[in-house]
This record gives C-alpha cells, sequence and structure tokens, in this order.
C-alpha cells in the first residue's frame, strides 16, 4: 500500500544510514585519487556539509582540522560492512533501491546507489525537484541533497532512469570554470565568453558567481545526453564492462574500457554529440569539447580538426561526420574488449591483460604497461 506523500520525506534514520554508508565508502576508497583530486573533493564536501556556496572558500586553518578529523573518522570505521537501510520499520540491502523508492515514482526523493571509478560504492539521498522525458527516455532532476559520498558523479543511469544531480553539478562547473581561466584552448575560452566571463582576458569572479546557476540549467544537457547515450549503447554491454572492471580495477583495463565506452555513449545517434549538432547549442558545444582530453582524446582524434572547422566556419556537419566516423572505428575496439572480457572466465589475470594489450592497446598506440 502507498503511503501519503507526506509521510514520505526522508526521516533522520534514513538520512543517517544512508550517510554512514557514503562515509563508509569514502574511507575504504579515498586512495584510489590522487592527492590533488582528493583535496578538491575534500573540500567540495566540506562546503556541502556546512552548506558553503561553491564561491565561498572556507578559512585554510578549519578545512585542514575538518580534514584530519575526517582522516580520523575513516580509520575507525574503513573495515566496517555497509549498514542495511531501515524503511516503514522494515530492513533492506544498502543495493536494494526500489525497496526504498518504491515503483511508482511518488516519492519526492530517490535513493541512488552504484558503483563508480575503481568499483568506489556511490550512494546519496536527494530530493526530486522535476520529471523530464527526453529521447523517450526518464530524466529526473535532482535537488537538495540529505547524503553524498566523496565522488559524486553529476550524472548516473539507475534502473533506466537518469539522474542528474544539481548540487554536485554547481560545484563542479565551478571548478572546471576556474581551471579553464588559464587554459589556451579555443574551447575554454570559446566556452566563458559565451556567458561574458572573460573581461579583458581574465575571469570576471563576481559575474560567475551571478551566472553560475544560469549555467548549470542550461549545460545540464550535455550530462543529460551523455546518460542517454550510455542508457542507449549496446555495444559495449555494461554489465560485461563490470565485470571486468570489477576483476582489474584501477588499471589500464578500467580506465580504457570506461574511455571506450563514454566515447560511444557521446558519439551514439541519440546521444550528446548528435543533440548538440542538431539544436545547435554553441555553448554546450565548447563545454563538451574541453571535456575531450586524455584517452577520450586518443580515441576520438576527429574532433579537434572538426572544432577547428567549426570556430572557423560554422562547419556544424564537420562535428557530425566526425561522430561517425569515430562511432564506427571505437565500435571495433568495443567489439574486442567485449570478446576478451566474455573469453576471461577461465583465464589467468596475466593471459586477459596480455590480450588486451595486444588487441587493444597496441593498435591505439597507448602505452603498454608492465605485466
Amino acid at each position: 500500500m502507498n503511503l501519503p506523500i507526506k509521510n514520505l520525506v526522508p526521516d533522520e534514520q534514513l538520512i543517517k544510514e544512508v550517510q554512514y554508508n557514503c562515509d563508509i565508502s569514502d574511507a575504504r576508497d579515498h586512495g584510489i585519487y590522487s592527492m590533488c583530486s582528493l583535496v578538491l573533493k575534500l573540500r567540495n564536501l566540506y562546503k556541502w556539509e556546512k552548506g558553503l556556496q561553491p564561491w565561498s572558500e572556507p578559512e585554510a586553518a578549519e578545512l585542514l582540522d575538518w580534514i584530519e578529523a575526517r582522516e580520523s573518522y575513516w580509520e575507525e570505521i574503513a573495515q566496517q560492512e555497509f549498514r542495511p537501510l531501515t524503511l516503514n520499520g522494515r530492513t533492506c540491502p544498502v543495493d536494494d533501491v526500489n525497496a526504498v523508492n518504491g515503483n511508482n515514482g511518488a516519492r519526492p526523493y530517490i535513493y541512488g546507489a552504484g558503483h563508480g571509478r575503481s568499483m568506489k560504492a556511490i550512494f546519496f539521498l536527494a530530493e526530486v525537484v522535476d520529471h523530464l522525458s527526453m529521447e523517450d527516455c526518464p530524466v529526473l532532476l535532482l535537488g537538495r541533497e540529505h547524503a553524498r559520498e566523496m565522488a559524486s558523479p553529476l550524472a548516473m543511469v539507475q534502473e533506466g532512469q537518469v539522474l542528474v544531480r544539481t548540487e554536485p553539478l554547481r560545484y563542479f562547473l565551478y571548478d572546471h570554470i576556474q581551471e579553464l581561466r588559464s587554459s589556451c584552448r579555443s574551447s575554454y575560452r570559446y566556452f566563458l565568453n559565451s556567458y561574458g566571463l572573460l573581461a579583458g582576458g581574465e575571469l570576471d569572479q563576481q559575474k560567475l558567481s551571478a551566472v553560475l546557476d544560469q549555467i548549470a540549467v542550461n549545460e545540464r544537457h550535455l550530462f543529460i545526453y551523455h546518460e542517454i547515450g550510455e542508457l542507449l549503447e549496446d555495444s559495449l554491454d555494461s554489465e560485461t564492462q563490470r565485470r571486468l572492471i570489477g576483476r582489474f580495477p584501477g588499471s589500464v583495463i578500467e580506465f580504457v574500457s570506461r574511455a571506450v565506452r563514454d566515447v560511444l555513449a557521446d558519439t551514439h545517434p541519440r546521444g550528446v554529440l548528435a543533440h548538440l549538432v542538431k539544436v545547435r547549442k554553441e555553448s554546450t558545444l565548447a563545454l563538451f569539447v574541453s571535456f575531450v582530453d586524455g584517452l577520450r582524446q586518443e580515441l576520438f582524434p576527429e574532433l579537434g580538426l572538426a572544432w577547428k572547422g567549426f570556430v572557423e566556419h560554422k562547419n556544424w556537419d564537420g562535428l557530425e561526420q566526425a561522430r561517425i566516423d569515430c562511432r564506427k572505428r571505437t565500435q571495433r575496439v568495443a567489439a574486442k574488449i567485449m570478446d576478451i572480457a566474455e573469453r576471461a572466465e577461465g583465464q589467468t589475470d596475466k593471459a586477459v591483460q596480455q590480450e588486451f594489450n595486444d588487441a587493444v592497446l597496441v593498435p591505439l598506440g597507448l602505452e603498454i604497461p608492465e605485466l
């Protein structure tokens, strides 16, 4: 029987249980981050706990004391098991999102659970502010978060729905724009100029604070359509990929496999790049191009030339052709990864790694790790 909405707001016990599991996840797996990344994630976690805006910087001494206390807390709980969740007097496993969220979407909050980079456990509890439909996919826009862990992905697919997390998105965009100000990449500066954020070549911090929420609303389609691409993509089965990554977390196999799936999602006919070409949204295109670096840039070399053609001639057709060409090639890489993953059971780790090196890394011209 469904309970009235007014009785279904997250109660304190549920919030505490979800947050405790978030803390255990951070305690177990904070080591997957570099020191710089860890400090940035801890700073934003501190801001979230204290209710600070992205542009509000804490006192250094206060933040360092908080980090020291957090690390001591992690040492205390790192070996603990995740706690079952309590809902309406019943307990349920931490991964049973349907038990917490219900099956009819009537609850004004949503519980998220999954795995991120290096199989770090992801948990959160957030208020639902809107229900949308894009490309025939259900999309939930989330607002205030009552519990979260350090990774806090901006968007994710759960139970066939795309979840977009506004609070982490605001922090991420603010930090990313701070990084953009010192970059000479044309896509970065194109994006900043789209919002009039460059004054005399310098980032206008006061204006950024004023328009950050507008940017978050305008640019969230970038993250929504990436997740739609993830949801619809079938060239690299997510469950098969998850088993492979679970066996080799934090390895080149994980990083390349994730990058391949990201590129496939971005180049899907109903994914982000096809959508941007269709609606011709220049600021989001510039932001998208600015994100394509590292392994994704290696997998999508056509994008650089296509971007140059866009800047010089507003050539949207060149971007669409780059998407098609990249997708065809990346699908062949995905097929090799699928083949390796499906035959990995019964093989030694070294044999799987060697085959991945020979079939995937060498043809891509990527560095081969020592076995």
